[in-house]
């Protein structure tokens, strides 16, 4: 797909979702590595959903995309991260 093909027109609200351990250090990094790239994240643009043994957790947090580069950087930075599992 061409750039002119791009499916996503920037600026635009955008949904990261975030899988790991129900723990403290889960939440606290993968909302710290979306503000170093998105900015700051208000507690209503992040909404969570444990599983049903209350072992893992997934997160959304909505952001302000403002392009596929800072998409590609978020992305990578959680999927180098040890505690994500899966970052869609």
């Amino acid at each position: 797909m061409s750039e002119d093909q791009e499916l996503l027109e920037f600026p635009c609200e955008f949904p990261v979702k975030i899988m790991g351990r129900d723990t403290d250090a889960f939440r606290a990094a993968a909302v710290g590595i979306v503000e170093t790239h998105a900015g700051p994240v208000s507690e209503a643009a992040v909404r969570s959903r444990a599983s049903r043994d209350g072992n893992f957790l997934a997160l959304t947090i909505t952001i302000r995309a403002t392009s596929r580069a800072q998409l590609d950087s978020i992305y990578s930075a959680l999927s180098a991260h040890e505690d994500i599992i899966m970052a869609l």
